[in-house]
């Protein structure tokens, strides 16, 4: 494990002096006003995110595990065709060229602590925003190592998108993000697959959906908060936690028996997970609909005839290829997609510091069960 301590809390008391350029639409954390006051130091850098850096890298930012997961399937995927992007393979990555920045918030995780009420429920509830601050200021801070043929190119590169992949920190944590650039000036890109995922479902058409999901996420009311904020009045949505289970096939009837209890049809199945393989899923999808069984007869006769199903994972890399697509911010380089790895820990001092792993570290830490 190779160690590079990028930043600490402990230099944002020297930002506290300048006045703010502006008061936030609403309260923020004490951190935004910290860095949006500097003139010189953090707030220059969040101010310079985002601004023309098409070499800058694409940041995943969260729990460990998922972190991982969704870097392998940004690193791997290939669904599109990289000139005209059309849902054709062409043997290149659809991310070729990318640099992704994986920031492993072991730090703070799991983010369901932050709920665990008490008297000092609003002061953990601070802490959780206060992080995603922070490692939106990690990635912004990155600096990017790549090697040639001929030589090795270290680059300082800004990340140009964010994805929060968790639920909780995106609700709790992506409007001081925000708001931080909308004081700053910066223009990095964020990306919530829980936002995605129910923009999607909506502007589809679909009334009556289901987000199968932790009992943490669930208790946390993330995606109820994001849903209501909404403003769908003839959409229902109910989020559902199955039983754990040895395989996802079993958690996925459990899903399905749950929501049957509401007496609605079901138009769309969001899954909030990106550890859950969607083949298996689509496997049982097509036993269920065939009705060998009473139970398989009226979980299909509960399913609407357009109903459809999308992962976190699927979400986020659909987002992102968008997103560089309409805004050009490709790199347009022949390369496969170069992944770093960063680990949040306790610094020195008692502030989070940010520390670079190795891949192999990486993997045997967080998703050596995964294969």
């Amino acid at each position: 494990m190779r160690v590079s301590v990028l930043f600490g809390l402990a230099a944002l008391a020297l930002f506290a002096a300048c006045k703010p350029k502006q008061a936030p639409p609403r309260p923020t954390v004490a951190l935004v006003e910290s860095v949006a006051a500097d003139t010189s130091g953090v707030g220059k850098l969040a101010a310079s995110a985002g601004h023309g850096n098409v070499q800058g890298s694409i940041a995943l930012i969260g729990e460990p595990r998922d972190g991982m997961l969704l870097s392998r399937r940004f690193s791997s995927a290939d669904r599109l065709d990289n000139i005209d992007g059309r849902s054709v393979r062409d043997s290149l990555p659809d991310f070729a060229g990318e640099s992704f920045d994986v920031i492993l918030d072991a730090f703070n995780a799991p983010y369901s602590h932050f709920f665990a009420g008490g008297p000092d429920a609003s002061l953990r509830l601070d802490s959780l925003r206060t992080a995603a601050v922070q490692n939106a200021l990690f990635a912004w801070d990155s600096t990017c190592f790549r090697t040639s043929d001929l030589e090795s190119v270290v680059i300082k590169s800004r990340a140009k998108v964010l994805v929060f992949t968790s639920a909780v920190q995106a609700e709790y944590g992506l409007f001081d993000v925000d708001t931080l650039q909308q004081l700053t000036g910066g223009r990095s890109h964020l990306i919530a697959p829980m936002n995605i995922m129910l923009e999607d479902a909506l502007s589809s058409g679909a009334v009556n959906l289901a987000v199968w999901t932790t009992r943490d996420t669930r208790a946390s009311q993330a995606w109820q908060t994001v849903f209501a904020r909404m403003e769908e009045k003839d959409a229902s949505l109910s989020v559902i936690s199955p039983e754990s289970a040895l395989d996802a096939r079993t958690e996925f009837r459990d899903v399905l028996r749950q929501y049957r209890s509401t007496g609605r049809s079901l138009d769309v199945l969001l899954i909030d997970s990106y550890s859950v393989d969607l083949p298996p899923i689509l496997s049982e999808l097509e036993m269920i609909r065939r009705g060998g069984t009473d139970e398989d007869a009226a979980l299909g006769k509960m399913l609407s005839d357009r109903f459809w199903m999308e992962d976190a994972a699927d979400a986020a890399l659909r987002a992102t290829y968008r997103l560089l697509r309409e805004h050009n911010l490709f790199t347009h380089r022949i390369a496969r997609p170069y992944v770093r790895y960063f680990e949040t820990v306790e610094g020195a001092d008692g502030t989070t510091a940010l520390v670079e792993v190795g891949a192999s570290y990486a993997q045997n830490a967080y998703v050596s069960d995964i294969h």
